[in-house]
């Protein structure tokens, strides 16, 4: 008879060896808080979807096991992976999200295997970790102008909003991520005769860049500078009050119009017309969050005319990235439009 053993514990041990540096990375650094987050996120759907379903979370020594027990095992997580990825797309969920908790799963699994010696019979490698292309979104140039330069929408706005606009606008001339938007402090600004550059090291990529600022980030750095040389230009704020405070922002800003969003379940194609949660009309300033920064700021670069290999060192991004060739082609597809406004109003002149 096979013994098993409780599956959660283990996750959360999983967890702690991460948090506490007992687990690294391949190159030896230390696990992203990011990366930790993400671990609790999967730990929270297991935990509840064993709760919801009564699937009992269990894993044995595939070693010790003979020829019937071991087809029961793999039966056992192949029947696990299709009742949680069910369980998962019943309550809303797309494919990058389901993926995501699967690869981090199977994350779970190999750290068993390599670290832990624990021989779990390799099953895992049955678990197809789904992903889907989600359309891009960003602000247009316009959209971006109005957002640096309109005072009288700027006055309009909270203090805390106009801070969150603030940090916006410049991630979304600079590139940077969330994370290392939080992470700037005085030493990362050189000023050279006249110019002002941002100099920061990517905390994902490690890669550095050399950015000349313009003169409305540069004002966005004064106004927020820090009398002391450690403190970080912007103060911390959590990612759901920063995206929820953006998208109020856009909506002041009247950035209402309905959009279309595709997103896949199970590699099909469903289209988006409303939000989750509301059931309203899908509207551009509902979808503004984090992410949109760093996607304006490479595809504003493109469609401004800047060639590819200088976005790129600024981005970070390596020439074989396959997401920076996603925005190379929307930005192409967003001068055709452009293009052809001005061929469509020559036809009528």
């Amino acid at each position: 008879m096979k013994k098993t053993t409780l599956l959660i514990p283990l996750f959360e041990k999983f967890i702690r060896e991460s948090e506490t540096g007992k687990r690294l990375k391949k190159n030896g650094e230390k696990i992203t808080q990011g990366s930790i987050d993400n671990y609790k996120y999967a730990l929270k759907n297991l935990v509840k979807f064993s709760a919801d379903t009564g699937f009992e979370l269990r894993i044995c020594d595939a070693s010790k096991l003979n020829k019937r027990e071991r087809l029961s095992e793999k039966n056992y997580w192949k029947k696990f992976y299709k009742k949680f990825t069910d369980y998962l797309y019943k309550k809303g969920c797309y494919d990058n999200y389901v993926g995501a908790n699967i690869k981090l799963i199977r994350t779970f699994f190999n750290y068993l295997k390599y670290e832990k010696d624990f021989n779990t019979g390799d099953y895992h490698r049955l678990f197809y970790v789904r992903k889907e292309q989600i359309d891009i979104l960003v602000l247009s140039p316009e959209q971006l102008k109005f957002l640096i330069h309109d005072k009288t929408f700027e006055n309009s706005l909270s203090p805390a909003m106009r801070r969150v606009k603030d940090i916006f606008v410049f991630g979304c001339s600079t590139g940077l991520r969330f994370s290392d938007l939080f992470l700037l402090t005085n030493k990362n600004f050189e000023k050279q005769q006249d110019d002002w550059y941002l100099k920061v090291k990517s905390k994902k990529t490690k890669t550095y860049s050399f950015i000349k600022l313009p003169q409305y980030a540069i004002e966005i750095y004064k106004k927020y500078k820090p009398k002391s040389a450690k403190a970080p230009i912007f103060k911390p704020i959590s990612l759901f009050i920063f995206n929820r405070s953006l998208k109020q922002v856009g909506e002041k800003a009247q950035f209402i119009d309905p959009i279309e969003m595709t997103r896949e379940k199970l590699g099909k194609a469903k289209l988006v017309t409303k939000t989750q949660q509301s059931k309203k009309v899908l509207r551009f300033c509902d979808k503004m969050s984090s992410h949109m920064m760093r996607r304006t700021a490479i595809t504003t670069l493109l469609i401004l005319g800047m060639p590819e290999h200088l976005v790129r060192k600024i981005s970070g991004h390596s020439h074989a990235s396959n997401s920076f060739n996603r925005y190379v082609h929307y930005a192409q597809a967003y001068i055709d439009k452009e293009i052809d406004k001005v061929y469509s109003k020559l036809d009528s002149y």
